[in-house]
């Protein structure tokens, strides 16, 4: 696999866990869950 296409699909792996045919709304509100979980990970860590 040549960098680019492993630098591209690295890039969308944030999508992933996204149904097909999802919307903004969708896409935010999975974002915004996905950031809070990490948040919450790197508070429990300290």
């Amino acid at each position: 696999m040549s960098d680019a296409k492993a630098d591209e699909e690295s890039s969308s792996n944030y999508l992933d866990d996204i149904e097909d045919g999802a919307g903004c709304t969708e896409i935010w509100e999975h974002l915004s869950n996905r950031r809070e979980a990490e948040s919450d990970d790197e508070e429990e860590d300290d």
